[in-house]
């Protein structure tokens, strides 16, 4: 009776373990899953902005818009991004990449996959609105319009929103350090470079962007207050 409890008990362990390991596995696909859907959206926006004859990488103006230094550390970042993923890639993970798990419930990493999704519709939907107009970089474009369609309407930079978003969701769902770093990372990134952009925008286009300025929010919309009552 002992001995048949006790080998119950073991085959209960191992098949926990099993159902761990299936399960990491399958949050390892969703995360591929989020990162391809992510390359799709860029593609399509670099192979269309080609397309009009417009260039994807910066000019001298742009990297002294950014600044060498902060343009440096983006190169770095990227290159050590890719790097990364390699190493995320392989399965079963790495004893490394294990030390830098975080633990988390199941649930709360499923909702990280939903706000990935939610933020890449954001970020396809801003790709679409701006067309050609878009660039990576600190850069304008040939006879340049200002876009106030779509998100635009409402925020200035909803791609840098969805960015946030997609990062906060993937750190959730791959519950690792590594990428709650990198999203800690963006948000300085991201709050540096957006009144650089809108700098850029305002020697464009002057008041018109200021006025854009004064009805949109930076990452979220502006919440309105209404003091008109109805007599």
């Amino acid at each position: 009776m002992f001995f048949h409890t006790l080998a119950r008990t073991e085959f209960a362990i191992e098949v926990e373990e099993m159902w761990s390991l299936t399960e990491e596995l399958i949050f390892r696909i969703v995360f591929w899953l989020l990162v391809v859907l992510l390359l799709l959206i860029r593609g399509i926006s670099v192979l269309k902005v080609r397309k009009e004859g417009e260039r994807f990488m910066p000019d001298k103006k742009a990297v002294e818009r950014e600044g060498k230094t902060i343009y440096t550390i983006r190169v770095v970042s990227f290159v050590s991004l890719l790097a990364f993923l390699v190493f995320y890639s392989v399965y079963p993970p790495l004893p490394w990449i294990e030390m830098l798990s975080i633990p988390l419930p199941t649930w709360l990493r499923w909702t990280g996959s939903i706000g990935g999704l939610a933020s890449l519709t954001l970020w396809a939907w801003a790709q679409m609105s701006l067309g050609k107009e878009w660039s990576p970089q600190l850069q304008l474009r040939r006879k340049h319009r200002l876009v106030t369609v779509g998100p635009y309407k409402r925020i200035r930079h909803p791609i840098y929103t969805a960015m946030l978003g997609w990062g906060i969701s993937v750190a959730v769902l791959t519950a690792n350090w590594f990428f709650v770093f990198l999203e800690v990372f963006m948000i300085a990134f991201l709050m540096r470079r957006a009144p650089t952009e809108e700098k850029m925008m305002i020697e464009e286009f002057g008041e018109e962007y200021r006025e854009y300025m004064r009805s949109t929010g930076r990452f979220f919309p502006k919440i309105r207050r209404y003091a008109e009552r109805t007599e």
